[in-house]
Parts: C-alpha cells; structure tokens; sequence
C-alpha cells in the first residue's frame, strides 16, 4: 500500500510540475509577444518624429539631420503629368472614302440649287425656303441664299465648280474631329481668286456648310503615347542639406514636405489596429518557430527557468535597440549589434539557437526598417556567420575572431546590395561599408559585455566564472584546502587527468578542470570519514553500522550542492557533484550490511546506490572515470604500465557495465582516446621511485600497504568511500 500511495504522489508531482513548466511557457511567450508588438508597432521617442499629416500647422521646425539624395515620387509624378498634357491627341488618317462621299454629297445639293433656280414658276420666297430645308443649308442667311438665286448662270457654274474644289481640298488635308470650325474658316483661303466678291461669297458660304470631319480622335494610340511620355521621364532625385529645414514652425505641411520628412525616417506613421494586429501576427509566428526548434532539439531550455527566462530577456533587449537605431537611414543602422545576440545565445545554448534567433531577428529588423529586404538580409547574415564561427563562444578570442568574419560578411552584404545601384552615393556608401566593418567589433564587445552582465545573474557558465572558479583563492577551495586537504590533492590529480583527457576528445577543458575541482567538495563537512583525509590505522567508518556509514558517505552530495549553492557555484558546475558518482553502489558497505544481517536477501541493495543522475556530459563522464581510475590506481600500486593500463581498462570496463555512461552522449571511440590519455598521464604521476636509505628511527611504510578497509576500496565500487 505504501508503495502505491507513494507512485500516485509521485505521479501527481510530476503532473504539476509539466502543468507549471507549460503555464511558464505559455507566460512568458505571451508577455515576449506582446512586448515585441509594442515594440514593433509604437515609437520609442513620439516627441522626435512628429506625426504629421498633410494641411497640419508644424509646431517646430524641423530639419535634416544628415544630407540626402532620395528619389522623389511627387517630384517624378508632376514631370510625368507634364509629359502627359505634352503629348498631343492622336487622330485616324484622313477617311478617303468619307471625303468622296461628302464630295458625292456637295454635288447634289449643287445640282438640286440649280434646280431651284431653275423654276420659274415657284415665288422667290418658296424657291429660298427650298434652298434652306437642305439640312447642310438650314443655317445660311437668307442674303446668300438671295445671292444664289440672283447669280447669272455663268456666274452659278464658275461657284459650282469652285465649291466642289474647295471642299475636296479641305477633305483632302484631312477635318479632324472637333476642329470643323477651324476647319472651316481655313475654307475663304481656297476660294478662287478669280471669283466675283459676290462668287466668292456664295462659295464660301456653301463650302464651309459641306465639310465635315473625315479624321477621329483615336484613344487607345493616343493612351499609348502618354504611358510612353510617362515612361521616358526619369526619376526624379531631391537632395536635402545637413541642418536643412523641411518643415518651418507655423508653416502648413505640404506632401513634398512629409515626403522627405519620410524618407529622412522623421515622419511617425499612425498607428492602427491592423497595423498593431500584423506586427502581433509576426511575433507569435517567430516565437512559435522558436518554441518548435527548442521543443525539437533544445527542451532543457524550456524547462530551466532561467535559461528561459535569459532568451526572452535577450530578444526583447534586441528588439529594443533595433527600434531605437534602425529607423534611422544614417550610418547608425549600420551599427545594430545583431551578431551580439548571436553570440551570446551560442554561448547559452549553442550555434543552432545562435542561427535561429539570428534569422529571427533579421525579420525584425526588416520590420522595424520599414519592409527593408537589405536591412533584414544584413543582420541575419551577421547573426548566421557569428553564431557559425563563435565556436567558443564564451572566449574572448573566439568573440573577436568571430568578429572578423562577421565584419567580412555585414560588407560583402552591403556592397553586394549597393554596389548595382545606378544612383551609387560613394560618399555614403563608402562609410556605411566602414560602419558594417566596424560592427563585427562592436558586436563582439556588446557579446562580452553581455556575458560579463548576465552570465552570474543567469548562471550562465562563461570562461572568465571558469577562471575565477578555478583560482585557489576561492573561498570554497580555500575550505577544501585546509579543512579536507587530502580530498583537495585528491580533486587536483582527477582534474588534471580529466583535464588532458578533456583536451584530446575535444570537449571543454576548463570546465573539466573546474568540475573536477568541486566534485568532492561535499568531504568538507565531514572530512574525517573519507579515506584521503584519514591518518594510518584511524577509520571511524569501522565503529559504525553500514547503514550509517552509507549515508554520510552519500551525504557528501547532498551537502557538497547545499555548498555550491552557497557559494554560488553555477548549475553545470554543481553538475559534477551528483553526476561523477552517477547510481553506482557503496559495495563496501553493501557487503557488511549484509554479513551483519541475520537474513542477507532482506538487505535492500537500493539503500547502498548512489541517487544519481547519471553522467549527462562528456565532462562528468571524464571527471567520474578519472576520480575512480585515480583512486584505484593509488590504492592498487601497480608496479608496472602493463599493471597499470590493465587497472584502467578495469575501471572503465566496470563503469561501461554498471550502465553508467547510458545517459552520456560519449562515443566508444572518444572512451578509447582517454583511457590511452589516462594511462599516459597516470604513469608520470605513479611512476617507479628510487628507493633511498632508511633513516634511523624511522620505519618505512611496505610499499603496497593499503588504508584500513573503509577509508578507501581497493575494488571498483565507489573510490570515494
């Protein structure tokens, strides 16, 4: 029963603990989003870029803080009107057969007045109203129409035949539609000059009634001809001075006006829902991505609270900056640190993160820089190349020689960018590529100034902790030192096996070392029932019962974390402390419990087990093969290398079965490499010593004499006991 209430309680434990781990997840992406819509969506300083619309009365000058040339569209949209009204209306090609028709026509109504002449029966009257129902004729002044009737008939024919030639003539030059009337009075040009003053009115007269147009405005042609002066006229360039005004105090704002005020990046636009509500959308679909990546491959990042808590914190704090300087166009663009929090996320975490938030914050960017493709492609290239060659993130060497190469490729960018411009400022762009330059370095200073600031507060393990750690000034290593001086000379000779191991498989040697420094600094507390620090023959473990004896010597994890929590020692380091013992067994202990025992089955085995975790690094994996090579060997005295490697392969074959390496992403090959550095390192600590003469009075310890049984094992089980 009891074993059933404690699995359900366990199990209800664990429910909590995910159902808190999500509602933080869930927390802190909703404050990061909502943070970044702000940033995104509002300006940081209202009172330097007014919001200003067309017709508003500016409230204070405001001038060009830098010179430069941009591409105007009201400028370009006005010379492209005027090329428009330049170009003249496109007509059809004078209608040859609409003029034949209209010659046809002048012809009759020639001959039916002829016919009214003729008639000498109707009145004067009814023969002008005949000439006047002509439709062509309806508007001629009963003068004309007098004059037609009075004419002799030599007279008549010499105006017939002029009529006919005139208005040919005119239909042949072509009457475009709308301009009849021009037309029509280019007509007393073409009368003969041989006419009468009367002929030659009653001519004109006729004419100018029978032309008609023979030539229409053609629309589409005419259309094409504007979109082709529309296309022919370049674009428009205004340059605005250094300390320039565009707007004056008291004067109206014009669109040129907020036309540069924009392109100069001095105009607030006016925020709206939609507005806010895309730059939201944004935010969640980066951070979701984000939460995928580390979900897929980082998930320790999302349950350790403050790792969280330390990327939330770094994106806002980029998010923030890139408001502040990339709504700029000047050289202060330029300059945004973007490689700086790809630095420090390989630093945290590694260079898969360090690409993901590079990316990540390239869109920002792009964002904050008004949909800029190049401002977006120039920080996520930067990130990209400093999180790939910061391989040591946490150095200030590799930060400065990622610097170069991020300080190569911002320029490569930039001129690969600018470079085809037509409308190249060399001035300009030439000091925008020293300010790309000049970024990697910044950058990398932004990256150690970052892991200087957040590295304690967010126990980040960087390598100037590592050296502090490490300098036996330490308060905790003085303790080690003076209260547990056998444990500290026993930690110096596991980190410096550790350590050359650590440097051929490639691994972190200097976390090495450190771990291995601290991993007994539990043997603090109770120094004198751990073998190292016991005098010859003196082992109080002999006047306990097993049980006992177990927990203080498990005990020395428990209170070597309590320590480093103290002390302040960070969490990979503390790491070493549980993990170089991983689930292994105090065998020493287990085997007097059970001759003690009336009843040895009844002796539970677990009791007498490490708690664990296992080795979940290479570095703990190093640092617990090497305390148990280091102290077996020490124990066994091998008297030969052969003695010597085969006592190593022992112990790294027991730890291999034992399963303790399970949880360990260490190779067989990487195993290999430091078992041969073990021995190598071993044989110059244990190596054969010349025997000296003896001194009077004193008698020598036999060589191979061992600690009393329960200072220190002999066999594989746990050397620490």
């Amino acid at each position: 029963m009891g074993d059933l209430v404690s699995t359900d309680w366990a199990g209800r434990s664990g429910r909590r603990r995910r159902g808190w781990v999500r509602a933080r997840l869930v927390l802190v992406g909703l404050l990061l989003a909502g943070l970044a819509t702000v940033l995104l969506s509002f300006p940081l300083l209202p009172f330097t870029s007014p919001a200003l619309s067309e017709g508003d009365v500016a409230s204070r000058d405001i001038r060009s803080p830098r010179r430069m040339t941009y591409e105007s569209a009201i400028r370009t949209a006005e010379q492209q009107e005027l090329a428009i009204e330049a170009v003249e209306p496109v007509y059809t090609t004078p209608d040859s057969d609409l003029a034949r028709q209209q010659h046809e026509r002048t012809r009759q109504v020639l001959d039916f007045l002829g016919s009214v002449r003729a008639d000498g029966l109707a009145t004067e009257a009814q023969r002008r109203a005949w000439i006047q129902a002509v439709p062509e004729l309806r508007d001629l002044p009963a003068s004309v129409a007098g004059d037609i009737l009075a004419l002799s008939e030599e007279s008549w024919g010499r105006v017939q035949l002029d009529a006919l030639n005139v208005v040919a003539e005119t239909m042949r030059r072509g009457v475009r539609e709308g301009f009849v009337t021009e037309a029509r009075v280019e007509v007393p040009t073409l009368v003969g000059l041989d006419l009468s003053v009367e002929e030659a009115a009653v001519t004109t007269a006729l004419a100018q009634r029978l032309v008609v147009a023979n030539s229409f405005f053609d629309e589409a042609a005419t259309q094409a001809a504007r979109d082709r002066a529309r296309e022919d006229v370049s674009p428009v360039l205004r340059t605005v001075g250094v300390n320039e005004v565009i707007v004056r105090e008291g004067q109206r704002v014009s669109a040129l006006d907020l036309e540069a005020l924009q392109a100069l990046g001095l105009q607030q636009s006016r925020t709206s829902w939609t507005y806010i509500a895309g730059h939201a959308s944004l935010a969640v679909t980066g951070l979701v991505l984000l939460g995928l990546f580390l979900a897929r491959f980082r998930p320790d990042v999302l349950v350790d609270g403050r790792q969280l808590l330390l990327l939330a914190l770094l994106l806002a704090v980029f998010v923030f900056l890139a408001r502040l300087m990339v709504p700029e166009q000047a050289v202060l663009r330029y300059l945004y640190p973007a490689p700086a929090l790809a630095m420090l996320a390989t630093a945290m975490v590694g260079p898969p993160l360090g690409v993901v938030v590079s990316v990540l914050i390239g869109f920002a960017v792009g964002v904050v820089a008004g949909g800029s493709f190049e401002m977006a492609v120039y920080a996520a290239a930067g990130g990209v190349v400093a999180a790939l060659t910061a391989q040591r993130a946490d150095r200030p060497a590799a930060l400065f020689r990622a610097a170069l190469f991020v300080a190569c490729a911002e320029v490569a960018v930039l001129a690969g960018i600018r470079l085809p411009d037509q409308r190249l400022d060399l001035m300009e762009t030439g000091l925008q590529l020293v300010t790309a330059a000049a970024n990697g370095l910044l950058s990398a200073s932004v990256a150690l100034g970052g892991l200087l600031l957040f590295g304690p507060l967010f126990d980040v393990v960087t390598t100037f902790r590592l050296i502090e750690l490490s300098r036996p000034d330490h308060p905790l290593l003085q303790r080690l030192l003076r209260e547990a001086p056998g444990t500290y000379h026993h930690s110096l000779m596991v980190a410096n096996l550790a350590e050359q191991a650590a440097e051929r498989i490639g691994v972190d040697p200097l976390l090495t070392r450190v771990g291995a420094y601290y991993h007994d600094i539990g043997k603090v507390v109770r120094p004198y029932f751990f073998g190292e620090n016991q005098l010859e023959g003196v082992n109080p473990h002999e006047r306990l019962d097993p049980y006992t004896s177990v927990e203080i010597i498990m005990g020395h994890v428990r209170d070597g974390l309590e320590l480093a929590r103290r002390y302040r020692i960070p969490a990979r380091v503390r790491a070493f402390i549980p993990e170089h013992h991983g689930t292994s067994p105090a065998s020493f202990q287990y085997e007097r419990a059970r001759e003690l025992a009336d009843d040895p089955e009844l002796v539970d085995e677990a009791s007498f087990h490490h708690r664990g975790p296992k080795p979940q690094s290479r570095e703990t994996a190093l640092v617990m093969l090497a305390d148990r090579c280091e102290a077996t060997v020490r124990a066994r005295r091998p008297a030969t290398p052969e003695e010597l490697a085969a006592v190593v392969g022992e112990v790294f074959d027991c730890v291999l079965d034992g399963g303790q390496l399970d949880e360990c992403p260490i190779t067989l090959r990487e195993l290999r490499v430091a078992r041969s550095s073990f021995v190598s390192t071993l044989k110059g600590i244990f190596h054969p010593r010349v025997q000296y003469p003896q001194v009077p009075g004193v008698t020598p310890r036999p060589e191979g004499t061992q600690l009393p049984s329960g200072g220190r094992q002999a066999a594989l089980g746990d050397p620490q006991e």
